[in-house]
């Protein structure tokens, strides 16, 4: 069964709505008949997206128990999360370019192959060295399938259907993101933690089989070249300062070894700058970066990012090193903070509508600040239930509204033509908060990340990186209200949510 996928000018954007992961190309087509075996189509790109973003969140909860089997020392432990967020955000925006150029089609598949092959490694992986490897390739093919499959989607459904499909690629995101934490301990505890990795094979493979050919797999034909050298320097800068971030937990904030890599990281980011100013068609148009609310948005975007996923992070390895809690038992105990991370993002986007940006960022950002100083105290022989999961859902209820108003920041009042390119910069922020964040706590925490410290070593490494993170949002909450833009969300502009 061949569907029909004929696809306009890959140049335009869409005059509708950028919803999900990725470098959003709307190619509005509406000569072709609607083929009810579309909406076939959207579910097979649905379920590679759903492998991507299962993949943030899934291995937090396994983390330890694949420390533990792979005898990872601290350094090595964030990399397991970090090095996917890393390559996956990095290299983000140039899949988008590279679906215009190259073929969406060709593009999404070549990233899926790339993605269902480094997963395999992931779960054969034998050392951390090449767990972690296997990892960043799996960035690298999460980076190219994601925004092709958004482009896709936005050149094959035209209209009202087209905001229907983009509702449901949204809800992928948070499904899969409250699915993650419970299958990574379902997974562990039963067949194992390679599992977590393993699961994607088939689904990578029924995917791949089952994708319908296109007839015409449109392409950009301004005779631009895609900006690589930035994507490369921004990828390297921030692979360097998580590198000196991860390193000054154990060497020191004033080593060589965090010092150097911290610099080069820094000046790595200058350069990216210098490049997009001199290449023709750059990754990041520097009139976006003239923008106070794309800017802004992008900050908070990054900021809430970060410490969400550091949250994950840190209170699986507290649950498990120090509770000694299962995989399973963490799994369940995620799994509310999951839910109500779902209902604050509900409640934000309703609350900007009322109130506007500048008091939903800084009372969310706040009241994640409560949550983390809650966890700050975590006791070295306390209750999951009593000591960890209140300030958990605290924090994450917080962090959520952020979310919604990083996102609708950005987004205002951006031209159609440039939806698209603004969508992938706040994806990209995601997944570089992300990584951010991950290495920030761990420097923080210390020999805490490691299991085979004391009980007492490892809560007072846990309880300054939660104090850490508490303290970052209180920042993150006055920024957020000087630099977003004042009042409120124009509702005749549509929603357009990036992530």
């Amino acid at each position: 069964m061949v569907f029909d996928l004929t696809e306009g000018d890959p140049v335009s954007q869409p005059s509708g709505t950028q919803h999900g992961h990725g470098h959003g190309h709307g190619h509005g087509h509406s000569e072709a008949p609607a083929d009810p075996r579309r909406w076939r189509l959207l579910v097979l790109l649905c379920l590679a997206q759903f492998m991507v973003i299962l993949d943030v969140t899934v291995v937090n909860v396994a983390l330890p128990v694949i420390e533990s089997d792979l005898d990872l020392d601290r350094a090595a432990v964030p990399w397991v999360v970090t090095a996917y967020t890393l390559t996956f955000g990095g290299l983000l925006m140039l899949g988008g370019r590279l679906a215009d150029l190259v073929g969406k089609r060709r593009i999404f598949l070549t990233g899926l192959v790339i993605f269902t092959l480094a997963s395999v490694g992931s779960g054969l992986a034998i050392s951390g060295t090449m767990l972690v490897v296997a990892r960043g390739l799996q960035g690298v093919g999460a980076a190219m399938l994601s925004p092709a499959a958004l482009s896709i989607i936005t050149t094959t459904f035209a209209g009202a259907d087209r905001n229907r499909a983009l509702g449901v690629w949204a809800a992928i995101g948070g499904a899969g993101a409250a699915i993650g934490v419970l299958l990574g301990g379902v997974l562990s505890a039963g067949p194992g933690w390679e599992w977590a990795f393993f699961i994607n094979v088939p689904v990578g493979v029924a995917v791949f089989l089952a994708l319908p050919a296109s007839k015409v797999d449109g392409r950009a034909h301004d005779g631009s070249r895609p900006d690589i050298a930035g994507a490369v320097l921004i990828t390297a800068a921030g692979g360097l300062i998580i590198y000196a971030l991860i390193n000054a937990g154990g060497a020191g904030w004033g080593a060589v070894s965090t010092l150097v890599p911290l610099g080069v990281g820094i000046l790595a980011a200058a350069l990216f700058v210098v490049v997009e100013r001199k290449v023709a068609a750059p990754l990041v148009p520097l009139v976006l970066l003239r923008r106070r609310p794309v800017i802004a948005g992008n900050l908070v975007m990054v900021a809430a990012a970060g410490l969400l996923i550091a949250s994950f992070f840190l209170a699986s390895l507290y649950a498990q090193h120090v509770l000694r809690m299962g995989p399973l038992e963490t799994g369940l105990l995620f799994l509310p903070v999951a839910i109500v991370i779902t209902i604050g993002a509900h409640l934000g986007a309703r609350m900007i509508t009322a109130s506007g940006w500048r008091p939903v960022a800084g009372i969310g950002f706040a009241v994640a600040a409560v949550g983390f100083f809650l966890l700050s105290r975590v006791p070295a022989d306390g209750s999951a239930w009593v000591h960890l999961l209140p300030g958990f859902a605290i924090a994450g209820a917080g962090l959520a509204t952020t979310f919604v108003t990083a996102t609708t920041s950005a987004m205002t009042a951006v031209e159609h033509s440039m939806a698209g390119v603004v969508s992938g910069l706040v994806n990209t922020g995601h997944e570089i908060g992300a990584a951010l964040g991950v290495a920030f706590v761990a420097a923080i925490a210390g020999a805490g990340v490691e299991g085979a410290v004391e009980a007492s070593a490892q809560v007072q490494g846990f309880g300054s990186a939660f104090l850490a993170a508490g303290i970052a949002a209180l920042v993150a909450a006055g920024l957020s209200v000087v630099l977003l833009p004042a009042g409120k969300p124009d509702p005749s502009h549509g929603p357009m949510m990036a992530h």
